[in-house]
């Protein structure tokens, strides 16, 4: 017992002396540069998303569609009638341009208003409904882009 009790006593301030030097330690500022772990530890691929900001007005008939229309228009989804089908198309054209582009600013059957293109102006709406009308045989006049 003896041994044990000169072993504790020689062990406790020791072991205490070890825990104040490793407490000592706590809050210090690393001496490693936090830049370059971050530079280090970044991923190896990486995602960025840029807002790109469009001037109302600005777009034609085909960047609206690609952006917009072909979403619905390419398949047919929810009873769009598919780009370049004379056939689906023929009762649309014969309302006319002004019509057509009555419609899509309004809003018809699934398709909502301005096609869900809500900054769309009226003029782009127009121009979006040419160039889709155009593709199934129309003869519609896109109105220009103003510069």
């Amino acid at each position: 017992m003896s041994n044990h009790r000169a072993l504790t006593r020689f062990a406790t301030p020791v072991v205490a002396m070890v825990a104040a030097a490793a407490l000592a330690g706590c809050g210090k500022q690393s001496s490693v540069d936090p830049e370059l772990t971050a530079t280090l530890i970044q991923p190896v691929a990486r995602v960025e998303i840029q807002a790109v900001k469009i001037t109302p007005g600005t777009r034609t008939g085909e960047q609206i569609y690609k952006a917009i229309c072909a979403a619905c228009h390419d398949s047919g989804a929810v009873g769009a009638p598919k780009t370049g089908d004379s056939g689906a198309w023929a009762p649309r054209l014969a309302l006319g341009h002004d019509g057509l582009t009555k419609s899509a600013i309004a809003g018809k059957n699934a398709m909502p208003p301005r096609g869900g293109g809500s900054d769309l102006t009226d003029t782009e709406v127009k121009r979006a409904v040419a160039y889709l009308a155009n593709t199934a045989g129309a003869n519609f006049t896109e109105p220009p882009v103003e510069q």
